[in-house]
């Protein structure tokens, strides 16, 4: 009897742990910048100059997901969607967010550097796609 409930309070311990590593898979939003960042640096070969530019962008970035992230998860714990207008409205707000980051990114970044960061982009947004 010992043995079956040991056994059983190690798989609590294991499923538990597993789950509280699951939860926090992406990281403090210090650690999302850093990790950004770097694959940016190493994609794009950024200067330090273009990093330090960069940075309060992705940190800004970052948030407004975050943000928007616990909206949504608010909406669906409470079981509530949001309607047709309300949807038409976000995607319009990512698409203006998402356009001036583009603008300043491209300000930033030279001509060969942008269109790296573009096809980046694009391969992301195919992955995503794939994974629905």
């Amino acid at each position: 009897m010992k043995k079956i409930i040991s056994i059983f309070v190690i798989l609590l311990t294991v499923t538990f742990s597993a789950q509280a590593q699951k939860q926090n898979k992406k990281g403090t939003p210090e650690k999302q910048v850093q990790r950004a960042l770097k694959k940016l640096t190493a994609d794009l070969n950024l200067s330090d100059v273009q990093q330090n530019e960069i940075k309060p962008l992705l940190i800004a970035q970052i948030e407004d997901r975050n943000e928007m992230m616990m909206k949504r998860k608010k909406l669906k714990d409470a079981d509530k969607k949001p309607s047709k207008e309300e949807r038409k409205m976000m995607r319009k707000m990512r698409d203006e967010k998402e356009a001036a980051m583009d603008k300043k990114m491209k300000s930033i970044l030279t001509n060969e550097q942008y269109l790296t960061f573009e096809e980046i982009k694009k391969e992301q947004k195919n992955k995503r796609k794939k994974k629905q």
